[in-house]
């Protein structure tokens, strides 16, 4: 780990691969081989490594029952890498795994590659024979072992660099959608600089496998990759992820990743770096971890792709929830993440949105919240016919607050101007049923349906701010007035209905003395609008401080259970730093103690930490909201 950044954080799950929501995986143990390594939905996505050592040979990456294993001394995680350290006698071992999703610069991000060099040093001085082996099963082409045949081949990708491919014998090409399921069509790729590949068979499996020599200074490096072909069905039209837009080979991507590779790992640990300090200057060196760890998990939940006329697409996968693709109130609480490191991929998010809205397809005066099923993007399928189920206020009130967002970072209004129509139609629904919403859900559903909810309203009213902020960088100022006096007199309505009558606000406006998190309002503070008076928010946090449990504080008075994305929002209307460390300290914890080993959960229970549902989800970006605010970038009235 680079000197600076630390990570005391036990992870609930490591991450090694993290490239999108088909190609992942991790290790959901504390030693690299004391399990198999898993996709993030924690079926088996066998990795092995083994290492030998003068002619004796040890496991070290997946469990190997047959292989004695390497003695694991460390394990450093920062946002686009994971490095353990080895010893055994006077060899040490360092193995790095990189998956360089840098969110500026689409062309890497977006190429299906990740890395892993080994590293070694001599303790006592003299010379050892070392040589890695690497080995990639069956199951990272395929949903599950044995599903298929699968067909294997060696490829040449340059003199120095040797490949092997596999990938089912069928080709099912994006015949499949849902949620806990993994990509059977397409093919994987096991790459090695100045090595071999080979096929092999065991455990009842088909592997492919690579090895390579390492001695000091001169560290073994291999690649795994994955070309889809297609990645998804976008309204009837297969569309090619980002990197292959424009006809580039997976040989071509696989050879400049290795040419690259020392020059690519030192823009990552600069990222790395600099993420760590804005995160440590924001909210403390608890907090930075927790950002660390979410980072790759947010970024590998996405699929960078282009439509039939080239625009981005940036397609979340709703992950152990109900595995929607695109869902508005999941890229909601992602966005501050996107904010800070690149707003364009935000557009990318709510272009297959506004499609869907603006053709004849739907029918309702509000938002939908989706366009399909992952990685099929046909509309939206959840409560696709029951406007009971369909969420009105929820998704009117994060399309426009995204949009507002996005425009106040790129000082950019013309993206919101192309779908104005759409934007004001929605924001005129805010107005009329915004202020006191009627039974129905919201992006907390699992909790049920909830009427009058006084956090849904925040929505509404802050929706509103946004609404007012787009229309005065238009020009418009008239009804930029009237959407901000629309939104002061809502907030009126709202102190006064909410008032517990001791400083604290309601969880639903007919329930005296019930509270919740007000997440929603933290747009007040990041935007600069401050139409909420201080006092107001003052007494709302101070109340939440007898309300933290062990884990966290819970997200309303109905259950013990919280989300994590909004304690970080909640946690941001702290006034002082030490406030929001504080708030924070718990979901740390939780993390650190969780015995629930999966990709970082943002559903779990304040009393115990263990997992109450959902995991690996892109919402992880929400996180990131502290940092967002303290950076001033999306502050438009102060």
């Amino acid at each position: 780990m680079k000197e600076g950044i630390r990570m005391n954080l036990r992870a609930p799950a490591v991450p090694l691969i993290t490239v999108d929501p088909y190609f992942s995986v991790w290790s959901m143990a504390d030693h690299l081989a004391g399990d198999t390594t898993r996709h993030w939905t924690g079926k088996p996505n066998t990795l092995l490594g083994t290492v030998s050592i003068d002619g004796q040979s040890y496991g070290f990456m997946g469990a190997q029952e047959n292989l004695p294993a390497l003695s694991q001394t460390q394990i450093s995680i920062t946002a686009l890498k994971t490095t353990y350290i080895f010893r055994q006698d006077m060899v040490e071992l360092t193995a790095t795994f990189l998956s360089p999703q840098l969110p500026d610069q689409l062309e890497i991000m977006s190429q299906p590659v990740s890395y892993l060099e080994i590293q070694t040093r001599f303790l006592d001085g003299r010379p050892h024979h070392i040589s890695i082996q690497i080995e990639a099963s069956e199951e990272l082409c395929l949903n599950s072992k044995g599903q298929m045949p699968v067909t294997v081949a060696q490829r040449t990708v340059s003199p120095a660099l040797e490949a092997i491919e596999m990938g089912s014998a069928e080709q099912p090409i994006l015949a499949k959608k849902g949620d806990d399921i993994r990509i059977d069509w397409g093919y994987f790729y096991l790459a090695v600089r100045g090595g071999h590949t080979a096929q092999a068979a065991h455990d009842g499996m088909t592997f492919v496998q690579a090895e390579a020599p390492v001695s000091p200074g001169h560290p073994a490096l291999f690649v795994f990759a994955y070309d889809d072909r297609e990645s998804l069905l976008y309204f009837g039209h297969k569309a090619k992820a980002y990197w292959n837009r424009n006809g580039a080979s997976i040989d071509d991507v696989i050879r400049r990743g290795i040419a690259s590779y020392s020059e690519l790992s030192r823009q990552c640990d600069q990222f790395d770096e600099n993420l760590f300090r804005d995160a440590v200057h924001a909210g403390g060196e608890k907090y930075a971890q927790i950002l660390q760890l979410a980072f790759r998990q947010v970024m590998a939940a996405h699929k960078l792709a282009v439509d039939e006329n080239g625009e981005i697409l940036y397609i979340s996968k709703e992950c152990f929830s109900n595995g929607c693709a695109a869902t508005v109130d999941v890229s909601y609480p992602s966005i501050p993440m996107y904010l800070y490191y690149n707003p364009e991929l935000i557009k990318g998010m709510l272009r297959p949105i506004f499609r869907y809205a603006e053709s004849p397809a739907w029918q309702y005066p509000f938002a939908p919240h989706d366009v399909g099923t992952y990685p099929i993007l046909n509309g939206q399928v959840y409560s696709k016919d029951s406007l009971d189920g369909q969420m009105p206020v929820e998704e009117c009130g994060n399309m426009l607050l995204m949009v507002a967002a996005t425009a106040i970072v790129t000082h950019d209004v013309s993206y919101a101007a192309a779908h104005w129509d759409t934007l004001s139609k929605w924001a005129s629904y805010l107005k009329e049923h915004g202020v006191d919403p009627e039974n129905q859900l919201c992006t907390d559903d699992f909790a049920g349906h909830l009427a009058h909810n006084c956090n849904l309203s925040l929505k509404a009213i802050m929706a509103l701010v946004g609404m007012a902020a787009l229309c005065e960088m238009k020009g418009d100022d008239t009804e930029a007035g009237e959407y901000m006096a629309c939104a002061n007199a809502m907030k009126e309505r709202w102190i006064e209905m909410a008032d517990n009558g001791d400083g604290t606000y309601r969880l639903a406006f007919d329930q005296p003395d019930t509270y919740s998190m007000k997440y929603n309002v933290v747009w007040d503070i990041v935007f600069g609008s401050h139409i909420f008076p201080a006092e107001v928010l003052a007494s709302e946090f101070a109340g939440y401080k007898k309300r933290i449990h062990p884990y966290g504080m819970p997200l309303d008075n109905r259950k013990t259970y919280t989300k994590s994305d909004w304690l970080v929002w909640t946690a941001t209307l702290a006034r002082e730093k030490e406030e929001f460390e504080a708030f924070i300290e718990p979901l740390w914890r939780a993390y650190h103690n969780s015995p629930s080993r999966v990709p970082m959960t943002d559903w779990y229970d304040t009393v115990t930490s263990i997992q109450a549902g959902f995991q690996h989800r892109t919402v992880q970006g929400g996180l990131f909201m502290k940092v967002l605010e303290a950076s001033g970038k999306c502050r438009y009235w102060d």
